[in-house]
């Protein structure tokens, strides 16, 4: 419910500031709006060639390509002049965002097939796992832990299995697997719920878990700052662990306060503080290496574990060969039905993928979310945040609407500010440390048709912003 109101109220609050903007002339065309492309210039005017400046004339018909660009700092957009078919169309700014019809082909063509492919892998493995019996083992090794964080679960159930590969595969920093294991623990946990429509609360707890996105090894971002030339681009990695460590416990903390779970179980704190240990020791290990070493690890241990888990899928599968034949099938027979779950799953979830793509899109279009990043980082710098933290702030804002559109704001900052420098860091460590909300709590919940999604997407934006602030901290802490 709550889910639904969020999504009409940023829906009709875009739709009517872009009706208002037109109405009072703020806006020339709406047609970028439903057409047009991320990063194209916007049309502002048309006017017919005697209508402009004198020296803008003459430099447009001076100009091979009848096309004249006013150049300005990197507060204003550039100006471009193109007269054609007697008229001037002047263009400034660029579209933050696809508009409407192009998101709705690229959620398709961009996220949900590739996803798809994605799904039927990993799905495929999972079914190997479950039929293995290497999925059973892992759940009862497991139990005694989950029993605490999700004692609605039964022992040695199997959705135990999926979500420690789900945690596993964030924790390495491999997206692609994380969401098809996450997925298969949400269908699971939907076959224990015993209100099919409404979230139960070990749904809940594994979601706001999920989004915390506790990273051991921040790949992408490290590739992101190398490709931007940083001295170091490893050196976001401790900061990026604390904070993304900061939001799991904080979700760990919110929801079982809620649930009214046991901390003080001996078994929930052994686990922790094994977690905890490991994280350190790894650190600790990476700070031993030079610069080439810390690169080569990072960029290689998400890839070689993932190699780890396919390859011990395949040879366990082959060892307990006898369980598949005893059900009348094979190993590549069962992984064919796998990946066909997958391909369903991938087909059921596109749309509520693309109704809250579409939404975010009008959002960031009408300008109300530029609007609102605005007012909030004027109001932080009346009280006394360093302008360093501001400049930061629309990375940290948009991060739970649009990963890509995070993204672009940080590789931005760190073209304008240096990726060496505060803001530089600071964005990526708001990158790395949170999830895109939204397009989780679409996927996920849209998975097993859940309609009410009781305290989940508030637990999930105040876990967003507790990881805002301890970036913040760890960031000045650090640099």
């Amino acid at each position: 419910m709550v889910l639904s109101r969020f999504w009409l109220t940023i829906f009709i609050a875009s739709i009517l500031f872009i009706i208002i903007g037109f109405s009072i002339g703020n806006s020339y065309s709406v047609d970028y709006i439903l057409n047009g492309k991320k990063d194209d210039p916007i049309l502002i005017s048309e006017k017919y060639l005697n209508e402009l400046p004198k020296f803008l004339q003459d430099s447009i018909q001076k100009n091979d390509e009848k096309t004249f660009v006013i150049n300005r700092d990197t507060i204003n957009a550039d100006t471009t002049y193109v007269y054609k078919n007697q008229t001037v169309k002047i263009y400034s700014g660029v579209q933050k965002s696809d508009g409407l019809l192009p998101t709705c082909k690229n959620s398709l063509f961009d996220i949900i097939l590739p996803l798809i492919a994605y799904l039927a892998f990993f799905c495929g493995l999972m079914e190997l796992l479950i039929t293995s019996g290497a999925a059973e083992i892992l759940a009862r090794k497991l139990s005694p832990v989950f029993a605490k964080v999700f004692p609605t679960v039964p022992k040695n159930h199997e959705s135990i299995s999926y979500m420690t590969l789900n945690f596993a595969a964030n924790f390495l920093g491999l997206d692609s697997a994380a969401t098809p294991f996450g997925l298969k623990a949400m269908e699971s946990l939907q076959e224990i719920n015993p209100e099919k429509d409404k979230a139960s609360d070990a749904q809940i707890m594994f979601m706001c878990l999920h989004a915390a996105g506790l990273t051991l090894i921040p790949t992408s971002i490290i590739g992101y700052r190398a490709a931007q030339n940083a001295a170091n681009p490893a050196d976001v990695m401790l900061p990026c662990i604390i904070t993304s460590f900061t939001g799991t416990i904080a979700a760990l903390l919110i929801v079982g306060i809620r649930q009214r779970i046991n901390f003080l179980s001996a078994t929930l704190l052994t686990a922790l503080m094994t977690v905890i240990a490991a994280i350190v020791g790894l650190l600790f290990y990476i700070n031993s290496l030079d610069l080439v070493g810390k690169n080569a690890f990072t960029s290689n241990l998400s890839g070689l574990m993932l190699v780890v888990i396919i390859g011990f899928t395949l040879v366990f599968s082959f060892v307990k060969e006898k369980r598949f034949a005893e059900k009348n099938t094979t190993v590549f027979d069962t992984f064919v039905d796998g990946a066909k779950n997958g391909l369903n799953t991938g087909v059921k979830i596109f749309p509520y993928v693309m109704g809250m793509l579409v939404a975010i899109s009008f959002f960031r279009n009408s300008g109300l979310f530029e609007i609102v990043s605005n007012w909030i980082a004027i109001g932080f710098s009346n009280i006394g945040v360093s302008k360093q933290i501001t400049d930061s702030l629309p990375v940290a804002m948009l991060r739970p609407f649009s990963s890509g559109g995070s993204r672009g704001f940080m590789i931005d900052a760190m073209q304008n500010f240096g990726p060496d420098s505060f803001t530089g860091r600071l964005v990526c460590i708001f990158q790395c440390s949170a999830e895109t909300t939204f397009y989780v709590i679409a996927v996920y919940f849209g998975s097993v048709n859940i309609k009410n999604t009781r305290y989940t997407l508030a637990t999930m934006l105040l876990v967003d912003l507790i990881c805002v602030i301890a970036a913040i901290f760890v960031a000045s802490w650090f640099f």
